[in-house]
C-alpha cells in the first residue's frame, strides 16, 4: 500500500522560501507520479506541480508555479521534494502530496486532482508579509 507523509510547512514572509517534503512507501510501479496541490480556505484544491517517473523524471507545473517552483526526486531518500522560492500570499494554503500509477499519454491529467487516489495528510504553510 502506497504511503505519503508530508513535512516542511511552515509560515514564511512574502519573498521567501519552503521546501516540502513528501515521503513516499510502498510504492512498487514502474510508472508513476508524485504531484503536490494545495488548497487555500474557501477554494478549490488545485495542482502546483507533478513528477512523471518512468526511469527518467519529467517535472510538469502550474502556472502560477513556474519559474518559483522546484519539483524533484531524491531516490535515496524516497522523497518528492517541491522547493518554493519567491513566495506570494496566494501561495498560502494546505499542501498535500499524492501519488498514482500513471501513464504519458495522461499528462493533460497530471494536475488534477482527481487522477489521483494516493494522498497524504498534508502539511500548512502560510506566507504573510
Amino acid at each position: 500500500e502506497v504511503q505519503l507523509v508530508e513535512s516542511g510547512g511552515g509560515s514564511v514572509q512574502t519573498g521567501g522560501s519552503l521546501r516540502l517534503s513528501c515521503e513516499i512507501s510502498g510504492l512498487t510501479w514502474i510508472e508513476y507520479c508524485v504531484a503536490w496541490f494545495r488548497q487555500a480556505p474557501g477554494k478549490a484544491r488545485e495542482g502546483v506541480a507533478a513528477l512523471y517517473h518512468n526511469g527518467v523524471s519529467s517535472p510538469y507545473y502550474a502556472d502560477s508555479a513556474e519559474g518559483r517552483f522546484t519539483i524533484s526526486r531524491d531516490r535515496t531518500k524516497n522523497t518528492v521534494s517541491l522547493q518554493m522560492k519567491a513566495l506570494r500570499s496566494d501561495d498560502s494554503g494546505t499542501y498535500t502530496c499524492a501519488a498514482e500509477n500513471c501513464f504519458y499519454s495522461d499528462s493533460a491529467r497530471f494536475l488534477r486532482p482527481a487522477y489521483y487516489r494516493r494522498w497524504g495528510q498534508g502539511t500548512q504553510v502560510t506566507v504573510s508579509s
